[in-house]
């Protein structure tokens, strides 16, 4: 499984915007598996060296998450930044275009 390295500042870096996000209101979105998603609103609870507690209604209480599921994209937290709710991580824009420029020239040296 080819997947981009994750190098030590970018956890740090997560880890300090999720710390000043402490509290705040978050929707959090993920798959269940085969095609299935959900997504949530929650509350940031408390930031700690490695992981992260979200706080789900009473009913589904808190559920604990890694840095390293927000940067593998495992999970994806949406944060208000005052108007509207914005991936914490910038979804990466440049990569599915180099994708399809080399699916096109497979495509044209099979026909």
């Amino acid at each position: 499984m080819g997947g981009q390295m994750i190098y030590r500042d970018d956890i740090s870096n997560l880890r300090e915007d999720i710390v000043e996000k402490e509290g705040q209101k978050i929707i959090v979105k993920g798959a269940l598996g085969r095609s299935k998603f959900f997504e949530k609103e929650a509350t940031l609870e408390k930031a700690y060296p490695s992981v992260f507690v979200v706080k789900y209604n009473k009913e589904e209480g808190n559920t604990t998450y890694s840095y390293t599921d927000v940067l593998t994209r495992t999970i994806d937290l949406q944060v208000f930044d005052g108007e509207n709710y914005a991936s914490i991580i910038p979804p990466k824009v440049e990569e599915p275009k180099k994708i399809k420029q080399e699916t096109q020239e497979v495509i044209e040296k099979l026909y």
